[in-house]
């Protein structure tokens, strides 16, 4: 019987520990294996405790329109722990989003967060679209006040549709969520991907492809 104990015991500690045993989620978009005696973790080092102020919890500024003056007519001001240095560890940062009239602030992933986006002032159409094969969009116009949540590594977009400057207030659960803009990513990849890639998998004369590259 006493045996049985043991066994059982045994199996108990050994479940506890793999329970316990798991990989941090990454913060950035890949982190290969060194062995030089530079240090480059997967995240930020940690300050001294001992000389934390409560400045290292704050940032000033984010009510300062940012500069929608791009093919775009969109800005991005990201808050995370590069600005914020209390947020490291965290698992949060959050985003000003600005948008002129027609602005669009493109589709885009966050691979390392969801976000939560509250309209503050203008009306702007926003929407994500699920993955393969379904490529479902669910989408949804945003007056003042209203939120959206967009899933975690999902193409989103925002396009502002009112007759003013729309400006909204993104929370992200990741303090370094990533930004993938589809269409840099495609056509705008350094080096270029081969036109015949492109042209082959959006079903385009690889002149049009050619074209859409140099605009990039």
């Amino acid at each position: 019987m006493a045996a049985h104990y043991i066994l059982l015991l045994t199996l108990l500690s050994m479940a506890n520990s793999f329970a316990m045993a798991y990989d941090s989620s990454p913060l950035q978009d890949f982190c290969v294996a060194s062995n030089n005696s530079q240090l480059i973790i997967n995240g930020l080092l940690c300050k001294n405790p001992k000389l934390v102020e409560a400045d290292d919890f704050s940032f000033s500024g984010l009510d300062i329109a940012g500069n929608t003056m791009n093919r775009l007519g969109s800005k991005v001001t990201l808050l995370n722990a590069e600005q914020i240095a209390g947020l490291n560890t965290l698992g949060v940062s959050m985003a000003r989003v600005d948008l002129e009239i027609y602005g669009l602030n493109p589709p885009h992933t966050h691979p390392r967060a969801s976000e939560i986006f509250t309209l503050l002032e203008g009306k702007v159409y926003v929407g994500f679209i699920t993955s393969s094969p379904e490529n479902k969009l669910f989408s949804k116009v945003l007056n003042k006040g209203d939120s959206f949540v967009f899933p975690k590594g999902l193409i989103h977009f925002e396009l502002n549709i009112g007759k003013t400057k729309a400006v909204g207030i993104a929370a992200l659960g990741s303090q370094n969520p990533g930004f993938n803009s589809v269409a840099d990513a495609v056509f705008g990849s350094n080096p270029k991907i081969f036109d015949d890639v492109l042209a082959k998998a959006f079903q385009l004369d690889k002149k049009i492809v050619d074209w859409v590259q140099s605009q990039f």
